[in-house]
């Protein structure tokens, strides 16, 4: 029995030996070298062989028979085997496939990644064997072989020789619109030629000008780009042309151009004055990557890298799962049935309404025009030379009285332009849904370390930002206006563009009812305290030590980062991937960590200065090592989102409030008590404010993304943060003690405590690097022995002891008398 489970523990080691795959990729090249030299061969030498090798016999193993192929006999009967009985000339296919099969497991690459290539390559190899047979087939050279001859006289007899020529232009159609997804309604033919010639020189040069390769998506270690309907790990699609606009913004105008500046002073007194419905621009507001120049390597990082020579291959961290696959966008619901057409009835009757309001206040204006977004259309005018900007942004109620609007925003001026900015709702609005933000080229192509799609802007424009860039995030609105619809967006966002090594969450849900879908995640993407009953903090206690233990993980990681000599979290998984930080040292790559918070003013009412202290501590500090924060709450008043909070929180998303207080206490500022809700929002970040419209993701659609990855392999053990023990708890086994019942670290925490004349467990767990039960049981023990007093609540205990060297008298006599 010993032997057998020592056979299967070599077994496994030699499995998961990193030199097997390097092996076997060898020996594929080395296969593939072999076809290769034997199929060239049997393109010279195959009338010479083939009576030799028609009827395979034992014969063959004569050592008096000669054959004329490069690599004798083995290499005249695999030649003859593949293009004779096989498929022709498509037998090159199998050199190809052999080939990348190869360069695949040298480089250690996920298998799953392999399967898509390897259907396309067979699925070829068969088309272009019939193809061949079909065209040459009547030539003496087994151009198809037996199955491209078997197969295409059956289709010529099916379907006659002009539906086979048919059936060959469908194919080849069908492949050309899939790589090149050409537009129709804007293509010539002129265009069509350089398409499929830039197409063919890229496929030709195996760069495709159109599609990103492999190797960047590896490169910037972010998951590749989704594609719908596919259950393998998304790969890169063909970068579409960009599209028109689809009635969003059009352009019209109600004067033919010569007669436009005859009549436009005419048309301003008369109320007639031209409006245009501005094209959408591809320039979407973003915050930027700014990445700063990488520090020089020093002595420590060649050290380092001599240290791991024998390792030269970059880590990859999704190895462990490489099975995983990335949602497919086809969980969610597609909402595009809903689309509303554009009412230019209502554009002109509102034109007409702000020129001839504005016109009662004695206010002309020389141009106007409307940009139509899902909810909202902003009319942008430009106002006659020497009227005051202030007289417009007085008339705000009386222009939303004349619209008999829901309640319009006016933005004077627009910040970059010279026109001032009028919202005005749409009588019928537009929803935009999840899986149309996620299918957009600007997420699925977007280079960021946290990418989250929050929705459309007033442009009709997809709206991705970094959450790493933010770096924190504070959503907060009244009842029912969209928070918990934002937060489920800002969480599938992850879930689609992250790998379960990349990035994990940490939910806090006092309703605990929310965020409660996702403790099925558990094993892939979610964080929480180890022996804690449920993935998803719920308890105030639980919370605090969450928050504190958050703490901890970000201490530490700000120690790897100094040990490694990085700046950032970037830094330092870079030199990790390079293999030039010793993992034996203690170091390891480090995931982003996501804190979400969805009813914060729960929390500061019932724990107070206990949760807020960690939470300023984490937004001051967390940035740089990968901890970020989602803060959301319904009670926007001062003693909720405090000056702390505020001053670390940059970005801030408003929904409807009732008062313009609320919106001052969020945004600093005005405009959320002007919102019309549902998912209706102002984003602030560094001082600029946008205004979306947020993504429709519900319930069932949530679930189903949470099914299709909980249903998958995930991690043996879930993410555990750092152990955290209070000092407020009391951990039995600290009755009358002897020497020998005490803990090894007693001493150590004993001298700990006294030269620092601060008796905290929580110094005891960062400074000797325990866990909180160990700690706890040590702190008991140091009171039982009276070197501290008893628990005073969250205080420190009062050390009892004054003096180490009172203290080594005390630890002397107690070894004496064990």
């Amino acid at each position: 029995m010993a032997k057998k489970k020592k056979g299967q523990l070599q077994l496994k080691l030699g499995l998961n030996d990193e030199r097997v795959p390097k092996l076997l990729g060898v020996l594929s090249l080395f296969f593939a070298l072999y076809l290769f030299i034997a199929f060239t061969s049997y393109l010279f030498t195959w009338k010479i062989d083939q009576d030799k090798v028609f009827d395979f016999s034992w014969e063959l193993l004569r050592t008096d028979l000669e054959m004329a192929n490069w690599l004798g006999r083995l290499g005249a009967i695999i030649s003859d085997k593949f293009f004779y009985w096989g498929f022709g000339l498509a037998s090159f296919g199998f050199v190809y496939v052999l080939v990348r099969l190869g360069i695949h497991l040298i480089h250690r690459r996920p298998m799953a990644r392999f399967v898509p290539l390897l259907s396309r390559a067979v699925l070829l190899i068969l088309l272009a064997a019939i193809f061949l047979d079909f065209v040459l087939g009547q030539r003496e050279f087994p151009w198809g072989g037996a199955f491209g001859e078997g197969v295409a006289g059956w289709l010529e007899n099916f379907v006659g020789t002009i539906g086979l020529i048919f059936l060959f232009l469908l194919l080849i159609s069908m492949v050309l619109i899939w790589k090149l997804n050409p537009n129709f309604s804007e293509l010539t033919f002129d265009q069509a030629v350089e398409e499929l010639k830039n197409y063919l020189t890229g496929l030709i040069s195996r760069k495709p000008a159109r599609s990103t390769s492999r190797a960047e998506n590896t490169a910037t270690n972010n998951p590749p780009t989704l594609r719908p309907g596919n259950n393998n790990t998304p790969s890169s699609l063909p970068e579409p042309k960009p599209m028109t606009a689809r009635g969003e913004q059009l352009a019209f105008e109600l004067e033919e151009k010569k007669e436009a500046a005859r009549k436009k002073a005419e048309a301003l007194r008369t109320g007639d004055a031209e409006l245009e419905i501005q094209e959408a621009e591809e320039a979407t507001p973003q915050l930027e990557e700014q990445n700063g120049p990488a520090p020089q390597p020093g002595a420590a990082n060649i050290a380092a890298s001599m240290e791991n020579k024998d390792h030269s291959e970059p880590y990859d961290p999704t190895l462990e799962l490489s099975s995983y696959e990335y949602p497919v966008l086809p969980l969610l619901k597609d909402y595009s049935d809903q689309k509303v057409e554009i009412d230019r009835a209502e554009l002109e009757q509102n034109k007409d309404q702000i020129i001839e309001t504005l016109l009662n206040y004695k206010i002309e204006i020389t141009k106007i025009r409307a940009t139509i977004g899902p909810t909202v259309t902003l009319y942008e005018i430009v106002p006659a030379p020497g009227v005051r900007i202030s007289r417009i942004k007085n008339l705000e109620d009386d222009i939303a009285l004349s619209l008999a609007a829901l309640g319009i925003r006016i933005i004077a001026p627009i910040p970059g332009k010279g026109t001032i900015g009028i919202e005005v709702p749409n009588k019928k609005k537009q929803m935009v849904s999840m899986r149309e933000v996620l299918a957009h080229d600007k997420f699925k192509r977007a280079k960021m370390d946290l990418p989250i799609g929050l929705g459309k802007t007033i442009s009709n424009e997809v709206f991705v930002v970094d959450l790493a860039k933010m770096p924190h995030l504070l959503v907060a609105g009244a009842t029912g206006q969209g928070k918990s619809v934002g937060i489920n967006a800002i969480l599938v966002s992850l879930l689609y563009k992250k790998h379960p090594s990349q990035v994990k969450l940490v939910l806090i849900d006092p309703k605990k009812v929310e965020l409660f879908p996702y403790s099925r995640l558990e094993h892939h993407f979610l964080a929480f305290l180890p022996g804690q009953d449920e993935p998803i903090t719920t308890e105030t206690n639980r919370v605090i030590h969450t928050l504190n233990s958050l703490c901890i993980e970000m201490d530490t990681r700000y120690d790897l980062l100094k040990k490694g000599g990085a700046r950032n979290i970037k830094e330092y998984n870079e030199k990790f991937v390079k293999r030039q930080l010793n993992p034996h040292k203690g170091h390891r790559f480090l995931p982003f960590i996501v804190l979400v918070i969805d009813e914060f003013a729960d929390l500061i009412m019932t724990a107070g200065k206990e949760v807020e202290l960690p939470i300023g501590r984490l937004a001051q500090l967390a940035r740089a090592v990968g901890i970020h924060l989602i803060i959301a709450t319904q009670r926007p008043s001062v003693n909720i989102i405090t000056g702390v909070i505020k001053a670390n929180f940059p970005a801030r998303i408003a929904y409807k409030v009732t008062a313009k207080v609320d919106s001052r206490t969020i945004l600093d500022s005005g405009g959320a008590d002007q919102l019309i809700g549902q998912g209706d929002m102002l984003l602030s970040v560094g001082g600029e404010m946008v205004r979306l419209q947020g993504a429709f993701v519900d319930t069932p659609e949530v679930e189903q993304v949470i099914d299709f990855i909980a249903e998958q392999k995930g991690y043996p053990e879930p993410f555990f943060l750092p152990e955290y023990h209070g000092d407020d708890e009391e951990i039995p086994g600290a009755g009358s003690l002897t020497y020998a019942d005490l803990d090894e670290e007693f001493e150590n925490a004993a001298r700990l405590i006294v030269s620092n004349q601060h008796g905290s467990t929580s110094m005891i767990q960062r400074r000797l690097k325990l866990g909180y039960n160990r700690a706890g049981r040590i702190m008991d023990q140091l009171e039982a022995m009276g070197i501290v007093g008893p628990s005073e609540g969250s205080k420190a205990r009062e050390v009892l002891v004054y003096d180490e060297i009172e203290l080594e008298r005390f630890l002397k006599d107690l070894r004496e008398r064990k």
